[in-house]
């Protein structure tokens, strides 16, 4: 295995590395919600997914794929495609 066994280090440590790994590991103890992170929280969490939503559900409501041939139309409520008239 790849790890430092009796003195011996085969991957040299940066200290920068080091230190965000230390900060990232250790951020719920000093998270403070800010006017900055409040809004991103709120952007992220609610916003953003709520428009998400309300595109899905419109874009739902509006086409129907289900036993629809090539070339008639994906709106809901149209008629199905019409059939080629033969000529006797």
């Amino acid at each position: 295995m790849a790890g430092g066994h009796g003195g011996f280090e085969p991957v040299k440590l940066d200290p920068a590395i080091e230190r965000w790994a230390s900060m990232r590991e250790n951020v719920f103890q000093h998270f403070k919600f800010t006017r900055r992170a409040t809004r991103q929280v709120f952007t992220w969490g609610f916003v953003v997914p709520a428009l998400i939503a309300t595109i899905a559900v419109t874009y739902d409501n509006k086409y129907d794929w289900a036993g629809k041939q090539k070339g008639s139309s994906l709106l809901k409520g149209t008629p199905a495609k019409p059939q080629p008239v033969s000529e006797e």
